[in-house]
């Protein structure tokens, strides 16, 4: 519990920080409810600023509010994450193509770091460093790419369930099916070939909506 009261608008941003960590590191997972009083006591905020952080949180589809029914991380269905995945795809495809024309020397070779520990978590079988990893490719990619607009509207997409619910890169298996797709990746921007790097996208997107499609139920975020 939080022993410093935080009031205003600190406080509502505490609490929406909180839960958006909450949900990546697999403390809260879809479903679960979120009782305002207990956030309160716990954050060491009023009643009133969990309730704003909720809505703010809910805007982004990471919260549902239901009418006298209090409120609990939200599910997607199948279709609405190929869906996400669909859209993300479009905007990292054209990532990944700036990146290998824009990034210095410097972020290949952290792309390139960031390869070799990819290749070692899955060698020792570390799905959750795996899974991180997999996670800072994409981010690295999109920020080297220096296309704000994307990254932008890619932050709305990425804060949508689909990573947090499905977590396919935990899935038995899965990690060595995507480190070739990923490498794939690495390897063209670091080649600062634009084509290869947006092909190579595509396909690591592609395999995504694919294990979407054909493995249909969530797995559930590690406590």
């Amino acid at each position: 519990m939080t022993s410093t009261h935080i009031k205003g608008a600190a406080a509502r941003t505490h609490v929406s920080t909180y839960i958006r960590d909450a949900l990546r590191s697999g403390h809260l997972v879809p479903g679960q409810r979120l009782v305002v009083q207990d956030l309160a006591d716990e954050l060491g905020v009023t009643r009133s600023s969990v309730r704003e952080a909720l809505v703010d949180l809910a805007s982004d589809d990471l919260v549902e509010i239901v009418r006298n029914r209090g409120a609990r991380v939200r599910l997607i269905s199948i279709e609405e994450a190929i869906q996400i995945t669909e859209c993300r795809s479009a905007l990292e495809r054209v990532c990944a193509r700036r990146a290998a024309v824009h990034a210095t020397e410097a972020q290949r070779a952290e792309l390139i770091e960031v390869g070799r520990q990819l290749s070692a978590a899955v060698a020792e079988d570390a799905a959750e460093t795996y899974s991180m990893l997999n996670r800072r490719l994409h981010d690295l990619v999109i920020d080297f790419s220096g296309q704000v607009v994307a990254k932008r509207q890619l932050e709305r997409l990425n804060t949508q369930m689909v990573r947090f619910q499905f977590r396919l890169a935990l899935r038995p298996g899965r990690p060595q099916q995507s480190l070739p797709q990923l490498l794939a990746i690495i390897d063209a921007v670091v080649a600062g070939d634009p084509g290869a790097a947006e092909a190579a996208a595509e396909a690591q997107l592609a395999s995504v909506i694919e294990e979407l499609r054909t493995t249909g139920a969530p797995v559930p975020s590690s406590p």
